[in-house]
């Protein structure tokens, strides 16, 4: 199994370059924060509209055989995490007596509790159609219910706030990096952090310490590779030695993948210093250049846009 290729989280896609990697690492940054900020305080249907706005945009712009095992992985992730949520109690078990008898609540189902709710003294302001409606649909707090098992309407809002804001959070990082260049990462945030200069927050090794993280992923993937494939080779019978000659394999597995990782920033490290990245004052790291086109106030026209429906559609309450 190539993890290279079967797990490309954190890494970045050089080929095909496609619309959304033409675009202005910038207007890609807004539109994250955008997916990262927007669900807060949403309601059901915006949080679905991004659910399928980041399903629409990594079809058009990530090939199947890429983002298929990941948003596979993603989805299960987050089902699981809904069916858990749902299953769980809502936090509202405690038991509240009525303040008023019970022919007389409007909630309560049933033809004897309509009845009733007809000939009390608020019923000259139910109209037939109000009547109807609570015939045809009463109000049921407990959804589902077997045994020990119980789905709420709270539990169920729930289920589905975490499992969606699990997606779009990860997911939505997760195609930002794929199709942004650490470069551009990079420079972008040192445009956004550049006014902390003053402060004398070292901005540059801060940006250069990230560009470096985002290029060793896929240095630790290739460790790991190796050893899953060395451990392979040799053809272990795992049911013959046992959980202890199991996991004493594992801990000096672990061991040499952290001698390989040291060795290996330690080598990029000596390379840093031989071409004179050693102080502020001596090096002066050239990213790449950005400009903004066509293609890219257009996008930022659409997130204005996107806010726009947003604030309009208010807050869940």
């Amino acid at each position: 199994m190539d993890l290279l290729r079967s797990l490309p989280i954190g890494t970045y896609l050089e080929e095909p370059i496609t619309w959304l990697h033409r675009l202005d690492p910038r207007v890609k940054l807004v539109w994250l924060m955008t997916f990262l900020l927007t669900p807060l305080l949403a309601s059901f249907v915006w949080r679905l509209i991004l659910v399928v706005l980041l399903f629409l945009l990594t079809c058009s712009a990530v090939p199947l055989r890429v983002w298929r095992q990941q948003m596979g992985l993603l989805s299960a992730l987050c089902f699981i995490v809904f069916a858990v949520t749902t299953l769980m109690p809502d936090g509202l078990a405690a038991q509240h007596q009525p303040r008023l008898p019970t022919q007389e609540l409007t909630f309560a189902t049933g033809a004897p509790a309509l009845q009733a709710l007809e000939t009390t003294p608020a019923a000259p302001h139910l109209t037939p159609s109000v009547l109807e409606a609570l015939k045809l649909h009463p109000y049921r707090y407990i959804l589902f219910e077997i045994g020990p098992v119980k789905v709420t309407r709270r539990s169920l809002e729930l289920g589905f706030r975490i499992g969606s804001l699990l997606f779009t959070l990860i997911y939505g990082t997760t195609l930002y990096l794929l199709t942004t260049a650490p470069e551009e990462i990079t420079t972008t945030l040192e445009l956004l952090l550049k006014p902390l200069r003053r402060w004398r927050v070292p901005v540059t090794e801060l940006t250069l310490t990230l560009t470096l993280a985002l290029r060793f992923i896929p240095l630790v993937l290739e460790e790991v590779q190796n050893l899953v494939r060395s451990v392979r080779t040799r053809a272990i019978n795992w049911k013959k030695i046992g959980v202890k000659g199991a996991s004493q394999i594992w801990l000096q597995l672990a061991d040499r993948l952290l001698e390989n990782l040291f060795l290996r920033a330690e080598q990029i490290a000596s390379a840093m210093q031989v071409r004179g990245f050693t102080t502020p004052n001596q090096h002066n790291v050239q990213w790449s250049q950005l400009k903004v086109h066509l293609r890219d106030w257009v996008a930022l026209f659409l997130v204005l846009v996107v806010w726009g429906v947003r604030f309009w559609m208010g807050i869940d309450t």
